[in-house]
């Protein structure tokens, strides 16, 4: 019998196990001394990121240091987009820690720097979906599909305060875009990573454009090592991992989740094409 999901796959998929795992991956790497600094010169790809209400505290204190940023808050067992909400101001989470309280809810959250400096195409911002197949975790076996696509929001993008809660222009999930009357069925907000490469490649450089592209390879290589000692090694397991990654005008990646079950239902034809290759 084959399973298409290894037993404990949430330290990678759950986000703030995921976070924690990261961290502590790039701790180890850093306190052995036997390793040169390329091994770990690339773990700088999360996002300062906190767990409330456990890391409220530490938050706080961060958000006073830079009392100008935003941050971005998610629920860490949901997907699709759902609970996801943008503040720049710490009585927005009191707020939404008394509004839990009073229903009895003690949701974790993980609450990250929000990158509001994307690169845009388009004047829109995109994240990159990417799929990885992992068949062993010892030794570690992974693969990326050669595919993947961006998506994109559609409204154009701007860092006015006030646009903070436009999700059609701030969050890229389809399951999210594809209710705004600006959406565009046509292709579906999305774009494959390949045409991407292309598009960065003529209007940034190869050599820039090569150095992103190596970038996404060891976020994918190493969050993977940062989990591999964790998992659960069954040979009659496999996964396959949607990644999220969004890019900022610097051309520097940032993993911002990592999916159990990615979505492979198709919005148009080009999808569906894609798709059935990972099926």
């Amino acid at each position: 019998r084959i399973i298409n999901h290894f037993p404990n796959h949430i330290e990678l998929t759950k986000k703030d196990l995921m976070v924690k795992n990261i961290k502590r991956y790039k701790k180890e790497l850093e306190k052995d001394k036997n390793k040169p600094p390329t091994k770990f010169q690339y773990i700088d790809f999360l996002p300062v990121t906190y767990t409330l209400p456990g890391d409220y505290n530490l938050f706080a204190e961060e958000f006073r240091k830079n009392p100008s940023a935003v941050w971005i808050m998610k629920p860490t067992d949901k997907a699709r987009g759902i609970g996801i909400f943008i503040i720049s101001k710490l009585s927005q989470i009191k707020k939404w820690s008394r509004d839990k309280l009073q229903l009895s809810v003690v949701d974790t959250y993980v609450v990250s720097r929000y990158i509001d400096n994307p690169l845009l195409i388009g004047s829109k911002k995109f994240d990159l979906r990417l799929y990885v197949l992992v068949t062993s975790w010892r030794p570690l076996v992974a693969y990326r599909h050669g595919q993947g696509f961006g998506r994109f929001c559609a409204v154009k993008y701007n860092r006015d305060i006030e646009e903070l809660d436009n999700n059609f222009m701030h969050l890229t999930n389809v399951s999210i875009q594809k209710h705004g009357e600006d959406y565009n069925e046509n292709n579906g907000g999305k774009w494959h990573f390949k045409n991407m490469l292309l598009y960065l490649n003529a209007t940034r450089g190869k050599e820039a454009t090569q150095k992103l592209s190596d970038e996404i390879d060891s976020i994918l290589i190493n969050s993977l090592r940062a989990v591999q000692s964790l998992m659960i090694n069954d040979k009659h397991c496999f996964e396959c991992y949607g990644y999220d990654i969004i890019i900022d005008e610097n051309l520097r990646p940032w993993l911002i989740e990592v999916n159990a079950s990615p979505s492979l239902s198709a919005t148009t034809a080009d999808d569906k094409a894609m798709k059935v290759l990972l099926s």
